[in-house]
């Protein structure tokens, strides 16, 4: 199963997406046990790679409850540390995560998440970049690099932004005691942002894992009046929909998990009904004139970013 299961959207109310429809979270007993049952459909549906952090809200709680359901040593759970989850389910919060990639930091978020253990397979910097230096803090890179021996993990990170690829760069370059810190690299990339490409291959060679996420551009491929400038990727996304009969979704899924061989794509479904439509990936398979086609949908990386730091939090 090349997908996996992403809880950004199953541990907070509020997520950065174009949403299709308003829908009310208030309520917490209640969106708790919805996010309950989505991991348990992920799970009964042969998900078994489970994408979590404590920046997003209740998810590493809500995971560690349910693996307590489980006796599966197959499933494998990612985590991050870096970001702390500030809005405490206020929809009109002016701030909703604070990001400090600190060694304070690491410790702190480590001692909640190290109950995720033994499932808790790959340790990730949440959204690593140039700026907050987290790629030359000795410190935190030793400690890092500690967890890892110790605990076995793969250690990670996630990147956002324009130059992805440089930090993905700059990570490759970092040993600890003479070995190679970083084992995986959780990157956004879909049609419309393609500059994992360039640098792939790289990884694969140096048999780095790679998961791909936002492989839904955040609710953009989605047909949206407010996006005129997309009218052409909304035809032929949904002219291939039909052909293959399924949705949109499992369209651009599928062409992350074809282009970027050996991947995860994660799902970030926020109930089963998007669950079950993005499964439909195992369904069909895209061929090479239609993934040329959806090749050709690319836009600068600048503009991709511009756009998407305008969306709003919902």
């Amino acid at each position: 199963m090349k997908l996996g299961l992403g809880t950004a959207a199953l541990g907070r109310p509020q997520y950065i997406n174009v949403r299709q429809e308003d829908c009310d979270n208030l309520d917490l007993a209640a969106f708790r046990k919805h996010s309950f049952s989505v991991l348990e459909d992920a799970y009964n549906s042969g998900i078994r790679y489970f994408d979590t952090a404590p920046g997003y809200g209740l998810a590493e709680e809500l995971v560690l409850e349910w693996l307590q359901t489980k006796n599966d040593k197959t499933i494998e759970i990612a985590t991050k540390w870096g970001y702390t989850y500030t809005a405490n389910f206020d929809a009109n919060a002016t701030v909703h995560e604070v990001k400090e990639h600190s060694l304070s930091k690491l410790n702190e978020q480590w001692k909640f998440s190290k109950q995720l253990l033994p499932y808790l397979k790959v340790y990730q910097i949440h959204s690593a970049t140039l700026e907050t230096g987290v790629l030359e803090n000795k410190q935190v890179l030793e400690q890092l690099a500690f967890l890892k021996k110790e605990h076995n993990l793969k250690i990670g990170l996630t990147t956002t932004g324009t130059n992805q690829v440089e930090v993905i760069k700059k990570a490759l370059e970092v040993f600890v005691d003479g070995k190679q810190l970083f084992d995986l690299f959780q990157v956004t990339y879909n049609f419309l942002d393609q500059s994992l490409k360039e640098i792939s291959d790289e990884l694969l060679n140096q048999d780095k894992s790679i998961v791909i996420k936002e492989a839904l551009a955040n609710g953009r491929v989605f047909k949206n009046e407010n996006y005129p400038h997309y009218d052409k990727m909304y035809t032929t996304l949904e002219n291939l929909a039909k052909k293959h009969k399924v949705g949109v979704d499992a369209i651009s899924l599928k062409y992350c998990e074809q282009t970027i061989t050996n991947s995860i794509v994660l799902s970030g479904a926020s109930n089963s009904e998007q669950l079950k439509e993005n499964l439909k990936l195992n369904s069909f398979m895209l061929s090479k004139e239609e993934i040329e086609i959806l090749n050709s949908l690319k836009i600068s990386t600048d503009s991709y970013w511009t756009e998407r730091k305008k969306l709003q939090w919902n």
